[in-house]
């Protein structure tokens, strides 16, 4: 599987030559609005900045390879009264769970973190503001369990919406060591993956 980071919230998965698309996104600062064709496209909830598909080519005809696991969840903490409903996803194939955590704006109850299990790797966002928190991304995380914590949603020099927070005040909830940065947006995730914060480079 290959996991490549389109900017904001916005990743692909590519598998068996299928690509998805998760939360595709228009007028986020630093960043190209989303085009281009795949073979989903899966959106966490209806906001401009997670559910821009005007440039996106759906092409038909393939078998998708991706078991898909939905949890509902809310964009706030006021259980959906200010911002709605979140759609958090699991996508997995080749032996290998993504769970995308969209605009989750709240922890997890038990039933929920049970519903999502222990994933391999984790998009989670870390911004505020909109999403939880950098320490409340954290405690998600933890009580998450993945191998790889792969940030999103927050702000980066010219990449993101000002309001939001800065990576850095989620990146220094842990040990320097404990945190990468990888050479390009993409990923290729593998079993034998070492626990850490992975930061996809800017696309």
């Amino acid at each position: 599987m290959k996991i490549t980071w389109l900017g904001h919230s916005c990743f692909t998965l590519e598998s068996e030559g299928y690509k998805i698309i998760t939360d595709p996104f228009k007028c986020v600062r630093g960043f190209s609005d989303v085009s281009g064709e795949v073979n989903g496209i899966y959106c966490s909830h209806f906001h401009f900045d997670h559910a821009y598909t005007d440039e996106l080519r759906l092409i038909e005809g393939m078998e998708n390879p991706f078991k898909i696991t939905e949890v509902q969840t809310k964009h706030d903490s006021k259980g959906g009264t200010l911002r709605g409903d979140n759609t958090v996803r699991v996508f997995e194939a080749e032996g290998i769970r993504v769970c995308h955590l969209g605009d989750l704006g709240h922890q997890l109850t038990e039933e929920q973190k049970a519903a999502i299990g222990s994933p391999d790797v984790l998009l989670i966002p870390v911004g505020g503001v909109f999403t939880i928190d950098p320490k409340t991304a954290k405690k998600v995380a933890e009580s998450l369990n993945p191998k790889v914590i792969i940030p999103m949603h927050y702000r980066l020099g010219k990449y993101g919406f000002e309001e939001t927070a800065e990576l850095k005040e989620f990146t220094s909830l842990y040990p320097n060591e404990f945190v990468k940065e990888a050479e390009s947006s993409s990923f290729t995730p593998s079993q034998s993956m070492e626990k850490q914060v992975l930061i996809l480079k800017a696309p």
